[in-house]
């Protein structure tokens, strides 16, 4: 299902869904298999809930950082036990998949480097770019759509594109969407407008995701 994105893919996406339970105790006899994520609710507290370490809740679900769980999502929750095998696995597919090379990326708008990856907590997982609100937000590479909509309030208005198995990118605070998920990109292809952050400033919040993990967009963007 396309919304298994942000299962990091993003989900992040990328595995992202599923039921509410407790499987900290490893007693998978009265624990349900799953947790979908409710309104207000971190991965910190669901974890806490269930006697689990986010961390790893995190590394079964293929999340990253965590950072991009969304309302209605479902996350697998299981016994310390099943983590281990399931994390050792988790461990083999991220080195499968790090042989698929990154696209080309291209800028995704104009504007100033607001914000640099890990300058503020705001940036622990991207870059934040200024402009002007309207402005043009186009795809970095190009991709299929894989999430667009308002679920994950941290993000305003979020797009997430799936460049191939290892790479996604995330572009966040938008005034406006011009493509809907399962729609294919090419890159710089226009797919939203420029909105505001939480603060009120006219800004891009962009991610750059390999492997469910952030990485530094600069590092991969041209010089300019």
């Amino acid at each position: 299902m396309k919304r298994l994105l942000v299962q990091f893919v993003l989900i992040a996406l990328v595995v992202q869904l599923a039921g509410c339970g407790s499987a900290g105790s490893g007693r998978s006899g009265d624990t349900p298999a799953y947790h979908t994520v409710r309104a207000g609710e971190t991965l910190y507290s669901i974890a806490r809930s269930y006697g689990l370490d986010y961390r790893q809740l995190a590394q079964w679900n293929q999340l990253g950082d965590g950072s991009m769980i969304r309302v209605g999502q479902r996350l697998l929750l299981q016994s310390a036990g099943q983590g281990r095998a399931n994390s050792a696995g988790a461990e083999e597919s991220a080195r499968a998949v790090a042989v698929v090379p990154a696209p080309p990326w291209l800028w995704p708008t104009n504007g100033r480097l607001y914000l640099r990856f890990g300058e503020s907590p705001k940036t622990a997982s991207g870059i934040r770019i200024a402009g002007n609100v309207g402005q043009t937000i186009k795809a970095a590479a190009a991709g299929e759509i894989v999430y667009a909509g308002s679920g994950l309030a941290s993000y305003g208005q979020l797009l997430i594109i799936k460049h191939n198995e290892s790479w996604l990118s995330a572009y966040g605070f938008n005034s406006l969407l011009l493509v809907r998920e399962g729609d294919t990109v090419a890159a710089g292809e226009d797919v939203a407008e420029m909105g505001q952050d939480l603060s009120g400033i006219a800004v891009l919040h962009f991610e750059i995701r390999r492997a469910g993990q952030p990485v530094d967009p600069l590092l991969y963007l041209p010089q300019r």
